[in-house]
């Protein structure tokens, strides 16, 4: 194979990837069409991307989608490239105004992944590393970012997660959760009520990638000793405004496509 060739290949297999990490799944001629390749280019292509780790079947076994090879890789990117300084910078300044830990966070597939994440200096505190997951149905990022998601996507989220009790005030009936995260749309505003940790109270407001995406959510979490949730929630317009000036940092290519680690959408259709 010729140097164009191998170079025409490589661009092939990105723009598969490309397309697969924009939807939840694709069929063979999905993707095809999407791309205008024929079925048989795509057919090599997805097999190559397979034998790498970088694509599997989803679980009916009609479609392709990113297998969790790339959803890692495109972490790491939203962690360590871009404005990350800057995004840091931002929550650095919003920690000192509340005196709490502040952290950006992103929907990674079943879990919400830290990509940033400032400490308060007190002792009485929560450590987790930027990389670290946590549930979707018992914190404040996690319940506002599912909230967001298309009815038909939440509802699999749902029915997939195990909604496993962390504490008393988990919710783990399907039912509730649906009721929670419909509230939960309606105030743009993630609660979680000592829900994951005993003792740990937090909020979160998303990130807007547009008028109905959301990138991510910037979240502040506080011991109960210091603050409730109605302490923490007299600091929304602080915590929007950090939302606004990250979201700023958003370049303008990831807000044509999807986000490796994950998308919401917000007040589209259902």
């Amino acid at each position: 194979m010729t140097s164009n060739q191998s170079n025409a290949a490589a661009v092939r297999a990105f723009r598969v990837l490309e397309l697969l990490s924009s939807a939840e799944s694709l069929s063979l001629m999905q993707i095809a069409d999407g791309l205008q390749l024929p079925k048989q280019t795509v057919h090599r292509i997805l097999k190559t991307l397979g034998a790498a780790q970088l694509v599997v079947r989803n679980l009916d076994g009609q479609g392709y989608e990113c297998a969790p090879r790339v959803h890692q890789m495109g972490v790491s990117v939203l962690m360590h490239t871009g404005p990350a300084t800057l995004r840091r910078a931002v929550l650095r300044k919003l920690g000192e105004r509340l005196g709490e830990t502040v952290n950006l966070t992103a929907l990674d597939g079943e879990q919400i992944v830290y990509l940033d994440r400032v400490e308060t200096d007190s002792p009485l505190r929560m450590h987790l590393q930027p990389g670290s997951r946590v549930p979707l149905h018992c914190t404040s990022s996690g319940k506002l970012l599912l909230s967001m998601q298309p009815a038909a996507m939440r509802n699999r989220l749902i029915d997939a997660l195990p909604l496993r009790k962390m504490t008393e005030r988990t919710i783990t009936d399907p039912a509730r959760l649906r009721q929670d995260l419909t509230q939960t749309r309606r105030r743009r505003v993630g609660i979680n009520d000592q829900e994951f940790i005993q003792g740990m109270v937090s909020i979160a407001v998303p990130v807007m990638r547009d008028a109905y995406r959301a990138w991510g959510a910037v979240a502040v979490q506080a011991p109960v000793a210091r603050a409730d949730v109605d302490g923490l929630l007299r600091h929304l317009a602080q915590l929007r405004e950090a939302a606004e000036a990250i979201a700023a940092m958003v370049p303008p290519s990831a807000r044509k496509t999807r986000a490796p680690a994950g998308d919401a959408l917000v007040d589209a259709p259902d």
